[in-house]
């Protein structure tokens, strides 16, 4: 079955809009690993607008299930990874001005930088991910640097199947290829980024996926439904696949 993690940074936003010391992350994380999550994705950015480096360390220790690990390719951010030891950590780019994650990581021009990121986190025994767009080239780049695993960005096939928009087939077939590519690599092929109740079906559809990260549709209903329930449904949706 198609695992999912579930990223609770927005529990952080949420926080971190009052500064106040509510709602808790670490809470969240276990009322999802409650609700079956395979995994908890947090992202620690640089400018820490949401989650914090104690809700990192608090959520490692006290989970039961594993923690993935967003991070930008920082000196900082990889030490912390280090102390931290989560079970996988994946890269990502990053931007200050950007609402949300915009794309993929161009792995492809920086392989010698990444390269020796992966080898320090994966010499601890983390298992080390690459967020990238659904293009063959960065699946070779991400092979040629060792990562164990590659995670689609699935927020361009959002947006085409949010407006009912014909190119959404064409962008479906790229994540198809990407998949075939990485699976003849031996790189796990997860995915995640813009996905939701309604789309998601049709990435679960993809052979040899193993997990998705969803976050934000999640933690929106969450608001109607509760975290459990939210979490829930989504699992039930996977499950078919």
């Amino acid at each position: 079955m198609i695992k999912l993690g579930v990223n609770i940074d927005h529990i952080a936003t949420l926080r971190q809009a009052r500064m106040e010391d509510f709602p808790s992350p670490l809470k969240a994380a276990s009322v999802c690993e409650k609700a079956g999550a395979d995994s908890i994705t947090t992202h620690l950015r640089e400018d820490r607008r949401h989650i914090q480096d104690r809700d990192i360390f608090e959520i490692k220790e006290s989970l039961r299930t594993r923690l993935n690990f967003e991070m930008a390719a920082c000196d900082e951010i990889v030490q912390i990874a280090l102390k931290v030891q989560p079970y996988s950590v994946c890269i990502v780019p990053e931007k200050r001005q950007e609402v949300t994650t915009e794309g993929g990581l161009d792995v492809f021009s920086q392989k010698k930088r990444l390269s020796e990121i992966v080898k320090k986190l994966r010499d601890t025994g983390i298992i080390v991910s690459m967020f990238i767009d659904p293009e063959i080239k960065q699946i070779e780049a991400c092979a040629d640097i060792k990562a164990d695993a590659v995670e689609i960005h699935t927020g361009k096939y959002a947006q085409l199947f949010k407006i009912n928009s014909p190119d959404v087939n064409s962008e479906l077939e790229r994540i198809k290829q990407a998949s075939i590519a990485a699976t003849e690599r031996k790189l796990i092929f997860n995915a995640g980024h813009g996905l939701d109740y309604k789309n998601v079906s049709k990435i679960c559809e993809m052979k040899n996926l193993n997990e998705l990260n969803i976050g934000f549709a999640i933690l929106a209903q969450a608001l109607f439904d509760g975290l459990e329930k939210a979490v829930g449904d989504m699992k039930e949706i996977l499950s078919q696949y």
